[in-house]
């Protein structure tokens, strides 16, 4: 029989009471989310009818899911990083802010302290027996539509095994691999030598795919490529560019594929091509230029403090 409790004054009071409403003491920022949060919970196990063993179960899978720290692995597989996204462009679009690059999600995979290289970067140290050469350069933009020098372009993403260094269960590749800061040069261009990257999916034992197979989802991300770009007198801009042809370009698990964001991956063998870029083998060729956006009232209103691997 379900009964309804939720509005009575003696369950309201408790919610304060658990929430620290009345103490002198504590923050008041979370007391007030704290108090929203098991409002709503409390109101969805009364609407829900959720019995004692959901609600234990829910907390079992939690146990699970900081035990394998896949909490900013679901975070995205459940949109919410992606409703981040949505209230920032709808933020800008009250303010009247354009946006040049669209942003996307960061993702749980960046790690600070990459090696710093100006005008351009080998990204791969080669020893991925898989890998298909790629080149991908373009120019950074101002907000006025100028090239910036000296602007910061963080770079990273996966090997052909859709493993990220520093996170690779393999133990295969060494810190760094495939991450890189490169300083745009006088004419604001950035270019990198890589290796093509693949997709990866969500760990098959883990907690986070457990609860996609719940809801009849599949985990899976396709190929990407994640950046920071920064420059003086801009937002700092997170985005990610999808590897055009990859099935899952627009049935991505973590909602990342945003228009804009799929150039065209040119596959070049003529002799031209390899030599502007001196290589002696086809590869792949991504041109992707990158427009920022102005500080808004001299500050950077969309900067994200989160907590990060640092290496």
């Amino acid at each position: 029989m379900t009964v309804q409790i939720f509005n009575t004054p003696e369950v309201q009071d408790f919610l304060r009471l658990a929430s620290g409403l009345g103490q002198a003491g504590g923050n008041p920022r979370t007391k007030k989310i704290v108090h929203r949060i098991l409002s709503d919970l409390f109101k969805a196990i009364e609407d829900l009818d959720i019995t004692s063993d959901e609600y234990w179960a829910g907390i079992a899978y939690l146990n699970q899911l900081g035990a394998r720290g896949e909490a900013g692995l679901l975070s995205p597989g459940l949109g919410l990083d992606r409703y981040f996204d949505m209230r920032m462009d709808a933020e800008d679009a009250a303010l009247g802010v354009q946006n040049g690059t669209p942003r996307t999600i960061e993702g749980p995979l960046y790690v600070a302290g990459a090696p710093v290289a100006q005008g351009f970067a080998r990204l791969d140290d080669g020893t991925d027996a898989n890998g298909h050469t790629l080149i991908m350069h373009g120019t950074v933009y101002g907000a006025d539509g100028q090239p910036m020098p000296k602007a910061t372009v963080e770079v990273w993403h996966a090997n052909t095994k859709g493993f990220y260094s520093h996170f690779d269960p393999t133990g295969e590749q060494q810190p760094f691999n495939m991450r890189r800061t490169i300083v745009t040069d006088a004419q604001g261009r950035y270019k990198f030598q890589s290796i093509v990257p693949v997709g990866y999916g969500c760990p098959p034992d883990g907690p986070t795919q457990a609860l996609l197979n719940q809801l009849g989802r599949h985990g899976n991300r396709p190929a990407h490529i994640h950046f920071f770009v920064s420059a003086e007198g801009h937002r700092k801009l997170t985005t990610q560019i999808n590897i055009d042809g990859d099935p899952l370009v627009f049935d991505d698990f973590a909602y990342a594929t945003r228009e804009g964001l799929v150039p065209a991956l040119v596959e070049r063998s003529d002799a031209a091509s390899l030599q502007a870029h001196g290589l002696n083998a086809p590869f792949a060729e991504i041109v992707f230029d990158i427009r920022l956006s102005a500080l808004v009232q001299g500050v950077d209103n969309q900067i994200v403090d989160r907590p990060r691997l640092a290496a």
